[in-house]
């Protein structure tokens, strides 16, 4: 079989699987990523993400992680939600998810799909691996050159069909295969997505310093929140999607075709009053098969909490307060920092009685402003 039939043959499968788009690319053919990831790299712009400096060779070039590869097959399923997420941000007594989180987790779901298009592959005798987005591959820059869109101003892929709202996997694979043309960056003069991000995440237009990023300090961080950025989270608790979604180019993104990425009826804006009230055995039921659950049961609490603080809701006080006694000390200093936002007057009594008997130096310090106010 031909290049162009077996090119040919995979995108007809792959539309019938359910992705919207598809490219295929030479695996070498972005040799400026080791330059780009050393930048960021360099930089520090990726955090605590440790697993990016420890996987950079490979992560630069697939042909480092796979010496055989000859070409890179990109595919891309949309997860456009039913609305703007940016109309949920004043729903203040309500948890905001990313739209990508708000039911099944994508990996599950396109490993799968991607895993029968590799057999097309191998039965002509060439090999093929797949990938999504929890291995060493840089999917974004590959994808541009596959043809299926260009990374924006925010770092993330856009698609002039489907605005910033693909899920990408990739296919590599020793077949040599035709090559689409690569896509043209199409953001012009534009800079919506930079200039509405909360906590000026991006040092310039193209890059994006996770230090800053709401996205990263909800989902990857694994420690308290800095303070700088607890206010600017509002009643984000999984994500931040505020970039992609001021987007013009999403005005041509419908809602997504998978069921299975709009949102569940619980997780579109749950209530965080309901969210304070869930132990750790009902958060994994409650978030089963979900991105969500990978947070664990304290981390999501911290970020219920940080949400909870910036909610003006005093209903919530006595649900908060219960967290002051948890065994996690990134919990317990959540809900200080809640009380203290919700009712200041209370956070003082509780400093006073609290903080002398708080067996944590750092979580103690969350006392401090409260009892020197007292």
């Amino acid at each position: 079989m031909s290049g162009a039939a077996l090119v040919a043959e995979l995108a007809e499968r792959a539309r019938r699987l359910g992705f919207d788009a598809f490219g295929v690319t030479r695996a070498d053919a972005r040799p400026d990523l080791p330059d780009k990831l050393g930048t960021a790299l360099a930089a520090g712009w990726h955090a605590g993400m440790a697993w990016m400096a420890e996987t950079r060779d490979r992560r630069a070039d697939p042909r480092a992680l796979w010496p055989e590869a000859r070409s890179a097959i990109v595919l891309g399923l949309s997860y456009a939600p039913e609305r703007s997420p940016l109309d949920d941000l004043e729903r203040r007594s309500q948890g905001l998810i990313s739209a990508y989180a708000r039911n099944r987790d994508y990996h599950d779901l396109i490993k799968g799909r991607l895993k029968e298009l590799a057999g097309l592959i191998t039965r002509t005798g060439a090999d093929a691996k797949v990938f999504v987005d929890t291995a060493p591959v840089m999917e974004k820059p590959l994808a541009e050159a596959a043809g299926l869109g260009w990374q924006g101003k925010h770092s993330v892929l856009i698609s002039r069909d489907f605005g910033s709202w693909l899920f990408l996997g990739v296919i590599l694979t020793t077949a040599e295969l035709p090559p689409d043309a690569p896509h043209a960056e199409r953001c012009g003069s534009c800079r919506r997505c930079l200039d509405i991000c909360p906590t000026d995440a991006f040092p310039a237009p193209f890059r994006l310093d996770a230090r800053r990023c709401l996205a990263y300090y909800s989902v990857e961080h694994e420690g308290p929140i800095p303070l700088a950025f607890r206010a600017p989270m509002g009643n984000r608790i999984f994500g931040c999607d505020d970039c992609l979604a001021v987007c013009p180019w999403n005005r041509f993104a419908g809602t997504a075709r998978e069921l299975r990425f709009h949102a569940r009826v619980d997780n579109d804006l749950p209530p965080l009053a309901d969210l304070l009230e869930l132990d750790e055995p009902e958060f994994r039921a409650r978030f089963a098969g979900s991105p969500v659950k990978r947070l664990g049961h304290a981390r999501f609490l911290r970020n219920v909490l940080i949400a909870t603080g910036n909610s003006g809701d005093a209903g919530l006080l006595s649900a908060t307060e219960r967290h002051l006694a948890a065994p996690d000390p990134m919990v317990r200093g959540a809900a200080i920092w809640a009380v203290r936002r919700l009712a200041p007057a209370r956070g003082r009594e509780l400093a006073l009685a609290l903080a002398p008997k708080e067996r944590d130096m750092e979580v103690a310090a969350e006392w401090t402003a409260e009892v020197a106010d007292a």
